[in-house]
């Protein structure tokens, strides 16, 4: 018979097949009677190794993948602060707009208050000017009323005058 070939990690008595030399009859043992016995030993053994092929397989990777990912979570906490100062100075602009537009607004609202202040200035002087232009016009009638009064009043004494008066007797 032939002798089978030994894996690598494997023991041999895992690898080989059993053997079949003879036929089986009812006095014999079970094939199976020392097989339990013998496979406790080569399972314990075959995990041990098949364990530490997985493990020396996979741990290099693995550690690898774990420093990648640290240093990605590193490199996202880095981003993350970033955008946090990004997101503040945003807000900080947002900030200074609302006081351009205040200080925009309170500029357009003392113009119109210096417009309006003018146009009070000159309303005030036109009403000054009417009201003297108005205690003129009232001064000159009541100066023309007196002297029409005075010219009636020498008309009347003159016609009174000239008036024929009846000569007295004496």
């Amino acid at each position: 018979m032939e002798q089978p070939e030994r894996k690598e990690g494997f023991p041999l008595e895992a690898a080989a097949p059993r053997q079949m030399g003879r036929a089986l009859d009812s006095s014999d043992a079970s094939p199976d009677e020392g097989l339990i016995e013998d496979l406790a030993a080569v399972d314990k053994k075959a995990v041990e190794q098949l364990t530490e092929g997985l493990i020396s397989h996979y741990l290099p990777d693995l550690q690898r993948s774990k420093v990648a990912l640290q240093e990605l979570t590193q490199n996202q906490v880095v981003l993350l602060d970033t955008l946090e100062q990004e997101i503040s100075k945003f807000k900080e602009c947002n900030s200074i707009l609302d006081i351009n537009a205040l200080f925009s607004e309170a500029k357009h609202y003392h113009n119109k208050l210096v417009n309006i202040r003018k146009e009070m200035m000159m309303l005030h002087e036109k009403t000054s000017k009417l009201k003297k232009r108005a205690l003129k016009l009232q001064q000159k009638r009541q100066k023309d009323e007196l002297e029409r009064e005075q010219q009636r009043e020498k008309e009347f004494e003159r016609e009174k005058q000239l008036t024929a008066k009846p000569a007295r007797r004496t």
